[in-house]
């Protein structure tokens, strides 16, 4: 890990971000020290995750309760968060105890905290959505479309930095490569589990139930395996192996990009400009070029100088 620390944003957070929620989720909930994408196939495969799981949480869930309720969805967003809080320290604690048998945990120290940091600030920021709509509730006219106006900016911050968060899934990656993949599997198969165990199929039948409830784990940890496969047999990042022994790689370069071939000199010695074999208008050896005037040699007919001379 790199002893030098950057800022939580790196200079991306400015005034001008907050007109924007979703500009402003974007820098606060994917801070500087998350390392990028190895290559534009691991990129694309975790787009597909986070793509895959928005679309089976809000699509799903629309076509099920027969419309979008907004604060029910809140609602739910802050029972997921609270889930989170609790299921992503324990995945991690399960695999630090793997990790364990090849490295220390002290080496993980930080990366591991500055997750957590980002763990706590994002359910700080849902239970401060949900606890701005029901506060609205409770006042008059005008704080009340003062506190909608703030709630509607807080909401909008929130979705867009969970769209973030589902990608990098509170900066694991920084942790280990292979974290992301993994959590967004165990927390989508969470959510789903509990609907069969109960049998709480939202109204449809059996076979509908089925496929709605397990569509979302199944794809999410389809494409979550792609992505550790091409982590394993591209870069060596295995999941049970420790941060500390897993071989570095450039972000953005994969590692089979031969180096560049340094100029090499003429195996022939010829010169590296001009003819290879000299002058094709060069006299044969022994025979020197003439000396003097070409053109002297030679006078007029009445023994004149034509040109006067």
């Amino acid at each position: 890990m790199s002893s030098a620390r950057r800022s939580w944003t790196d200079g991306s957070l400015t005034v001008r971000s907050f007109l924007k929620p979703h500009r402003a989720a974007w820098a606060v909930f994917h801070p500087a020290w998350i390392p990028q994408a190895l290559d534009p196939t691991v990129e694309r495969l975790k787009r597909g995750r986070v793509v895959a799981g928005a679309i089976a949480a809000v699509g799903v869930y629309t076509f099920v309760e027969g419309g979008f309720a907004f604060e029910e969805m809140l609602e739910n967003t802050a029972i997921a968060s609270a889930v989170l809080f609790f299921l992503t320290p324990l995945t991690v604690g399960v695999m630090l105890l793997v990790w364990r048998r090849t490295g220390t945990v002290r080496q993980l120290r930080t990366p591991l905290l500055d997750s957590l940091k980002l763990l706590l600030l994002f359910v700080a920021c849902v239970f401060a959505t949900v606890g701005i709509f029901q506060s609205s509730e409770m006042v008059g006219l005008v704080p009340r479309m003062l506190l909608t106006l703030a709630g509607l900016w807080m909401a909008f911050f929130v979705m867009a930095g969970a769209v973030r968060l589902s990608g990098n899934f509170f900066g694991s990656a920084a942790v280990h490569r292979c974290l992301p993949p993994l959590l967004a599997t165990v927390t989508t198969w969470l959510m789903a589990v509990p609907d069969l165990v109960t049998g709480d199929l939202h109204g449809l039948s059996l076979t509908m139930g089925v496929v709605f409830i397990l569509g979302a784990p199944v794809t999410v940890s389809g494409i979550a395996l792609l992505e550790m496969r091409r982590l394993k047999r591209r870069y060596g990042i295995l999941l049970g192996a420790h941060p500390a022994t897993l071989p570095p790689a450039p972000a953005g370069l994969p590692p089979q990009v031969p180096p560049p071939v340094p100029p090499q000199a003429n195996p022939y010695g010829r010169p590296p400009y001009g003819q290879p074999y000299g002058s094709p208008y060069a006299p044969g050896p022994g025979r020197p070029f003439p000396q003097g005037n070409p053109y002297g040699g030679h006078r007029a007919r009445n023994g004149q100088n034509p040109y006067g001379g």
